[in-house]
């Protein structure tokens, strides 16, 4: 699709309008379908396909629209349809004139060289900003090209008994089963997009508050709008979908344009699906490839009313990390979105980014607004894997942190001030609007119910708590894929385990650091205990602790100074204390497997706390199906280091209990050595889990929480056809997840491989997973819908092959 207008009524010229006039014997029309032509052309043709980018407002078309509207006030009307003969030629020569004197060459009079100037802007718009866009969107390839469709021309503006007009087969918006459209008397085409006047409806089912007083082609041409409504059945019935279909009305004469498969909301296209499959008319194979993983979100998240969006005040917009919509007053730290939330108060947190400390302030709030960051930055992930509204990198948004002020659009927003976020859309919006609550629909739920038949791919959830844990099961988790040890340090109820993880960062020798750990262990035990007992003997991959030590420190004067008096000692300790722990490139630095060979005591404590969760568990009769996977390792020697620490404690447990406590021992694969190596390290591991998100980091050389400053040209220049970090890159990334899948199984022929990155709920990378073999994949709660029915998707194209 170039996403091109559409040019209508080439070949009129001066020399063809005497022909025309002789033939219908309607001048007045004749004129009117000239005027038309002269602006959608010097407009499409003239202005767009040759790149010319005039300032807002002062487009070819705006030009001539605004001449169109002088006239129609010299004449004393509102509506086009009452100019007369006169006042139309008047105008093609103001129109001619105006664009000779703005483009600098004369509208053509040759009907050769409009149709040719026609067919190549149509060529000309895959090369546009707004089909790349699109492209983009919708994983079209640059390579596919575009088609030119030449149409002879029927004509809804010959009068009253015309029209023009769009009608779908049933209701693009709710799917239930009702002719729905719209239409203009005396009209063309473009006048409908255009919005130049309300549409009329095309029967009762179509009337709404904005044009319920107007007649509709029912009772204006009941016999036309019989013969309408046939063809949409016969339409239907052959292609066994919803369907949009352009038609026009020439002196009584109905006439289709062109019909093809209708664009539809997540709630339409989950009721068209089930309507047609309850019908008969589709299988439910076909019923499971019509939904769109991307629609069927929206179903999952409350939204802003549509209808109030049109007249908000957009204040700026960001990237859409977190779905739905949310409204609450501004405030600009952690601390006061906590406060403010306790009394009651709904709040977005505005920052101008966002790290691990402003987690519980994140928790508190109904959203979260940055001025900076990627849709993999820390606000979009953490954010996404709890289904909160989201917005970052707003960079038009001027963010005042320290004297708590927003400006936007040159108006200063102070702490208290309301404002309201589309997520969906990453735009910023003055004041509250109101929402539509998404509910649980009992045909979502029997529309998952027989995807899941098909899909053949396991589905887990990456989660942190045990109240994430309880979200994931509602949407289908098979088991958790993920579970990050670290986040139990942050939110409601980390105060003390943070504080006693704070105290064996800053004890300077290991006995000290044992001791900050051993009381530390039964906070651990407990997180641990309440996921592993939502999950009820589905599969937990628990990772040991990831981040590297000076995260944990803090950084602020007020913080250093709070630890230091709980400490009883010195200010300056706890900061000689974080500056020995400070990184230059702490992404690659002194973190994961690293941390748990030179802090070995971190990860023992860990270990323990893991395995004793488990058997008391066990004991209670409760299943148990443990996974501990170690993170960033490069190669087997590390692996096999840990895993001595690993059988050492879990003896130690076993004694201790006097069970046997049954758990598998992986590696996430992050590193490009660590693919490379998968053979080797497959001797010692007896899973993998593909983090992708730093394997992509790793693979590029990206840093994803910068690439903001370069990736827009990236994906502009055609350098990179996607972003990398949304969807997987089969090219450089998908290699190495290969070679590491090919070299692991050989090994071991048994072990499960799966991801654990946010490509698990990218529809496009989880067809991908599933077409290299990966065992299952796992993502945020709130995506898990959509790679369930990816994953059955990708089955059903594979059956298709064989």
């Amino acid at each position: 699709p170039g996403m091109m207008e559409t040019v209508l009524n080439i070949g009129l010229t001066t020399k063809t309008l005497p022909g025309l006039i002789e033939k219908t014997q309607n001048e007045r029309f004749v004129y009117d379908t000239y005027r038309r032509l002269i602006m959608m052309y010097s407009d499409v043709v003239m202005e767009k396909a040759e790149d010319i980018e005039p300032e807002e407002g002062h487009g070819i078309r705006h030009q001539l629209e605004y001449i169109l509207d002088e006239m129609k006030k010299d004449v004393g009307c509102t509506a086009d349809t009452c100019l007369k003969t006169e006042d139309l030629k008047e105008l093609c020569i103001l129109f001619k004139h105006r664009v000779k004197e703005v483009l600098g060459k004369d509208f053509p009079d040759d009907p050769w060289e409009q149709l040719w100037g026609g067919v190549s802007a149509v060529f000309k718009s895959w090369n546009g900003n707004r089909a790349i866009a699109y492209r983009r969107i919708e994983g079209i390839p640059d390579e596919w090209g575009t088609a030119v469709t030449v149409q002879a021309m029927v004509f809804g503006n010959m009068g009253e008994d015309s029209s023009t007009g769009v009608a779908f087969t049933r209701n693009p918006a709710t799917g239930e089963n009702v002719f729905y459209g719209e239409c203009l008397f005396n009209a063309q085409g473009e006048d409908v997009v255009a919005g130049i006047r309300t549409p009329n409806p095309m029967n009762e089912e179509s009337k709404n508050s904005q044009n319920e007083t107007l007649p509709t082609i029912e009772e204006r041409m009941p016999g036309l709008y019989k013969q309408l409504r046939d063809i949409r059945d016969i339409l239907e019935d052959d292609a066994k979908d919803m369907l949009d279909i352009e038609f026009t009305i020439q002196t009584g004469k109905l006439y289709l344009v062109q019909h093809r498969v209708g664009k539809r909301t997540g709630t339409a296209a989950l009721n068209i699906a089930t309507d047609f499959l309850n019908a008969g008319a589709i299988d439910e194979p076909t019923a499971v490839m019509r939904m769109d993983p991307e629609k069927l979100g929206q179903l999952l998240y409350p939204i802003l009313d549509p209808d109030a969006e049109k007249n908000a005040k957009v204040l700026g917009k960001g990237l859409p990390a977190g779905p739905g919509g949310a409204s609450g007053q501004i405030v600009f730290s952690s601390e006061e979105a906590i406060a403010w939330a306790k009394r009651g108060k709904k709040v977005i947190l505005v920052r101008e980014e966002t790290s691990p400390e402003d987690i519980a302030g994140m928790r508190a709030a109904e959203a979260i607004l940055t001025g900076r960051g990627g849709m993999t930055s820390h606000a979009a992930l953490v954010t996404r894997g709890w289904g909160k509204c989201c917005i970052v990198g707003a960079s038009t948004l001027k963010i005042d942190t320290l004297n708590k002020k927003l400006v936007a659009e040159g108006k200063t927003y102070e702490e208290g001030d309301v404002l309201t976020l589309n997520g969906t859309k990453g735009l910023v919006y003055e004041g509250e609007l109101p929402k539509i609550d998404s509910t649980h629909n009992p045909r979502l739920q029997a529309f998952m119910k027989m995807v899941d038949k098909y899909r053949k791919m396991g589905v887990r959830a990456n989660a942190d708590t045990p109240e994430d844990a309880k979200v994931a099961l509602d949407f289908g988790a098979e088991g958790i894929g993920l579970l990050r040890t670290e986040h139990m340090f942050y939110g409601e109820g980390s105060d003390e385990p943070l504080f006693l993880l704070r105290k064996m960062i800053v004890s300077d020798t290991e006995i000290e650091r044992r001791e900050a750990l051993a009381e530390l262990e039964p906070y651990v035990k407990n997180d641990i205990k309440g996921t592993l007992e939502v999950m009820d003997g589905r599969p937990v991959t628990i990772r040991l602790l990831d981040p590297p030590l000076h995260e944990f420190v803090p950084q602020s004067r007020f913080g250093q100074e709070k630890l230091a008096h709980s400490l009883g000692v010195d200010v300056d300790e706890i900061r000689r204390r974080g500056e020995a722990l400070h990184e230059n490139n702490p992404m690659m630095g002194h973190r994961g497997v690293r941390l748990g060979i030179t802090y070995s005591e971190v990860y023992e404590m860990q270990v323990r706390a893991i395995l004793e969760a488990g058997a008391e568990l066990i004991k209670e009769g409760k299943k148990v199906h443990l996974e501990i996977m170690i993170p960033v390792t490069a190669g087997a020697a590390e692996l096999r280091a840990m895993k001595i620490t690993v059988e050492k404690i879990y003896e130690d447990v076993k004694e201790e209990q006097g069970i046997d406590i049954p758990f598998l021992y992986g590696t996430m694969i992050e590193i490009p050595r660590a693919c490379m190596r998968a053979g080797d390290m497959a001797k010692t591991a007896e899973f993998f889990s593909f983090g992708t998100n730093d394997l992509t980091q790793m693979g590029f050389g990206f840093s994803r929480d910068d690439i903001d400053t370069f990736l827009p040209h990236y994906l502009d220049m055609h350098i990179l056809r996607n972003d990398p970090f949304q969807s997987i890159d089969k090219r450089g990334i998908g290699q190495l997840m290969e070679i590491a899948i090919e070299r692991g199984k050989a090994q071991r022929p048994d072990i499960k491989i799966g991801i654990c990155g946010e490509h698990g709920g990218d529809p496009r990378s989880v067809e991908y997973f599933y077409e290299i073999g990966l065992d299952y994949v796992s993502c945020s709660p709130y995506r898990l819908p959509l790679a369930r029915l990816a994953a059955a998707q990708a089955a059903i194209k594979q059956s298709k092959k064989k």
